[in-house]
């Protein structure tokens, strides 16, 4: 995986954007990922290495979503969920209202026109509109989504709703212990879901998680609100 970044500015939705488009290689597709700094998304403009590490993962383990119904969480840049759309997934990108641009942005970038009917982009909000969303999806993803105690019982709540018992949901973290990640890992998210790592990348310290929800007799009653 290699990458390379150029700045320019071009338009888009008849407005400027400043912009640094980087290249990676990932399943023998080419993705260019734009970043957008002209509207203050902060955290969302960044490529974060636990997203570029799940894309290696499903290099690696020669992971398919074809024909499946997939959703990712915290989108960002969108560079996992227009992997897995090229993958064959039909996938739904979700992020806070303010970054769906950037993620629209990267879908028609990448995806080939026939082919962006597979990819969806909506706002989520963790803990309170997620049963806007159904409760069906073969995969979920999300990388780097660990990164606020906080906001883990949102989080929780929203795995739970999204996910029934066939769901693989793959979770890849940068396992800082100061975020809070170990605690969500191997304290609270074995409440309510099996968790296996099934990647480990020791240089970065980033797990890969496959999680699936337990069964209700064997979750745990409480609410995680």
């Amino acid at each position: 995986m290699q990458a390379q970044n150029k700045y320019s500015i071009n338009s888009y939705s008849k407005e400027e954007i400043n912009k640094l488009e980087s290249h990676y290689r990932f399943c023998g597709h080419t993705l260019r990922i734009t970043r957008d700094f002209s509207s203050n998304l902060g955290i969302s403009a960044i490529i974060w290495e636990a997203g570029l590490v799940l894309c290696q993962y499903f290099e690696q383990e020669k992971i398919s979503f074809a024909g499946k119904k997939v959703i990712e969480l915290g989108s960002g840049t969108g560079i996992v969920g227009i992997l897995a759309v090229l993958l064959g997934g039909d996938v739904t990108l979700t992020d806070q209202s303010t970054v769906l641009n950037q993620i629209k942005f990267n879908i028609t970038s990448n995806i080939p026109v026939v082919n962006q009917q597979r990819a969806k982009v909506s706002a989520l909000l963790w803990g309170e509109d997620q049963d806007q969303f159904p409760t069906d999806y073969d995969f979920i993803l999300g990388s780097d989504i660990v990164y606020s105690s906080r906001d883990f019982p949102a989080l929780i709540k929203t795995l739970q709703h999204l996910s029934n018992q066939n769901t693989v949901i793959y979770i890849c973290s940068k396992m800082r212990e100061s975020m809070g990640a170990n605690d969500f890992h191997e304290k609270l998210l074995p409440q309510y879901f099996n968790s296996e790592i099934v990647h480990k990348n020791e240089d970065k310290e980033i797990n890969v998680f496959k999680v699936t929800k337990k069964e209700s007799s064997d979750a745990t009653e409480k609410s995680p609100m």
